[in-house]
């Protein structure tokens, strides 16, 4: 299988809306959280509706408009969209969301996405915040410079998160 990394564009919005809470209900599941279907809907399942999936085409729309601000990457096999990594710049850099379906991983994009992210980023401090319980995600960032960075929240009241960064690098160390 053939798979391309590339701008995002903004009729892909139509995919990537109801993507993202497709992997939110794959990925995020966890009864001992009480974290359920119902619950992801209600916090996540907005970005599959006409309005979600036109906020995504608004930030896709705004990463030409303002490519030092805005980033987004798809994965791409054939016509089907696998993966997606988004981000924006404030006072500092903040990754997420990013994804790949699971016939998508094991492929090296992961890396590729993020190698991709880290230069459109430049010498910032990235951070993000991930499910304390997606051990495969936590291992991903860490492998790419990003260590735990403060103590475990409950985003949105329930779902254990980890914030992570990525430091700037020093100006005199090692690169």
């Amino acid at each position: 299988m053939a798979y391309v990394i590339t701008d995002a564009r903004p009729e892909d919005a139509e995919t990537l809306g109801p993507l993202h809470l497709r992997n939110w209900l794959r990925t995020y599941l966890n009864p001992d959280a009480g974290i359920d279907e119902s619950w992801i809907r209600e916090h996540r399942g907005s970005s599959a509706t006409t309005e979600g999936i036109a906020e995504w085409r608004e930030f896709i729309e705004g990463t030409s408009r303002y490519p030092d601000l805005r980033f987004c990457r798809v994965v791409r096999s054939g016509p089907e969209i696998v993966g997606y990594l988004r981000g924006h710049r404030e006072e500092t850099v903040t990754l997420g969301p990013m994804y790949l379906l699971d016939h998508a991983q094991g492929h090296g994009l992961g890396g590729r996405m993020m190698t991709e992210f880290l230069a459109w980023a430049g010498p910032a401090r990235i951070r993000l915040g991930v499910a304390d319980y997606n051990e495969r995600a936590i291992r991903f960032y860490r492998r790419h410079g990003f260590e735990i960075a403060g103590e475990r929240y409950l985003w949105r009241g329930r779902m254990p998160t980890l914030p992570m960064t990525r430091e700037a690098p020093s100006a005199g160390g090692p690169g």
